[in-house]
């Protein structure tokens, strides 16, 4: 019989790092999609200014990964869905956000376990998210 190995935090928020090194992921993120061209299409769908959506980020995956619910209690329940509608998504976009996050987790040194863990999530958030066919 296998016995899963317990994480070596309660929560994902604790074994990050807490809210300094969450802040220095979704900056390091946001970052990338100004600097690398391979996340064009990924840039260009987020409009000309990037911080509403650097806070919008971070206070989500602040919740998200067992921390303090700042996204919600400031705009209530993500609808992640929803909130997205107006931007396309498809696999492309889809395929660019996943890169762009691991890309930036290994450069801010998200711990490698962790870090496979973060990125099967962010993979079927962002999977779920599409909202155009094709690429």
């Amino acid at each position: 019989m296998h016995i899963e190995e317990k994480p070596p935090f309660d929560t994902p928020f604790e074994w990050i790092g807490g809210e300094p090194r969450i802040q220095l992921l979704v900056d390091r993120f946001y970052d990338l999609m100004d600097l690398e061209p391979s996340y064009l299409e990924l840039r260009q769908a987020h409009g000309p200014e990037l911080e509403n959506a650097r806070e919008r980020l971070f206070m989500f995956l602040c919740g998200w990964l067992g921390g303090p619910d700042y996204y919600i209690e400031k705009h209530g329940h993500p609808r992640l869905r929803m909130r997205h509608k107006p931007f396309p998504i498809g696999i492309k976009e889809r395929d660019q956000w996943v890169a762009c996050m691991e890309q930036a987790m290994g450069e801010t040194g998200v711990p490698e376990d962790l870090r496979t863990r973060l990125k099967a999530s962010f993979f079927q958030t962002a999977d779920w998210m599409r909202n155009k066919d094709g690429a």
